[in-house]
């Protein structure tokens, strides 16, 4: 063995021991250091594992939560819209009514006017065939130099007035 050593430079109980030495070092890390650090790594892999599936989840919730907010949106514009349409109608609608009662006012107190034109007009030819009894039973009284009973002045007045008629 003295050749060996010689060649190598290490004597064999020396490469022994500290082949020993690194088995004993190896086995008690591994129960007291590489166990619990993989422990360790295997826990913070399943809170990260966790936190992923949160995320997830979270993000699920999320988009859920998007597409119902834009649905009702979608549903809070098709009521607006319906809603303007209704009110548009009733506008149009109070419009025409608002017009048609008022063209109906019209037309009552254009009839009113039209009447009270008519009565007026009659009012004014029966004044004026008064008026003109009056002075053609005078003139008549005059004329014929004695008094007329109410019939003969109503016959003289009709003669008088469909005498003006026909010359006008």
């Amino acid at each position: 063995m003295g050749q060996f050593e010689s060649f190598i430079g290490v004597d064999f109980w020396t490469a022994l021991f500290i082949l020993l030495n690194t088995l004993v070092i190896f086995v008690v890390a591994k129960k007291y250091l590489f166990k619990p650090v993989h422990e360790l790594i295997e826990s913070r892999q399943k809170e990260i594992d966790g936190m992923y599936d949160e995320a997830g989840k979270a993000k699920s919730d999320a988009q859920a939560l998007q597409a119902e907010y834009e649905e009702k949106l979608s549903a809070a514009r098709v009521t607006s819209e319906r809603m303007m349409q209704e009110a548009v109608t009733r506008g149009q609608a109070r419009e025409e009514e608002i017009v048609r009662q008022a063209n109906a006012q019209a037309s009552a107190i254009l009839s009113r006017a039209e009447a009270d034109a008519a009565m007026e007009k009659k009012r004014a030819i029966n004044d004026a065939k008064d008026e003109i009894a009056g002075m053609a039973m005078a003139i008549a009284g005059k004329v014929v130099g004695r008094e007329l009973n109410e019939k003969d002045q109503t016959e003289l007045v009709d003669h008088f007035i469909d005498e003006l008629g026909d010359k006008a």
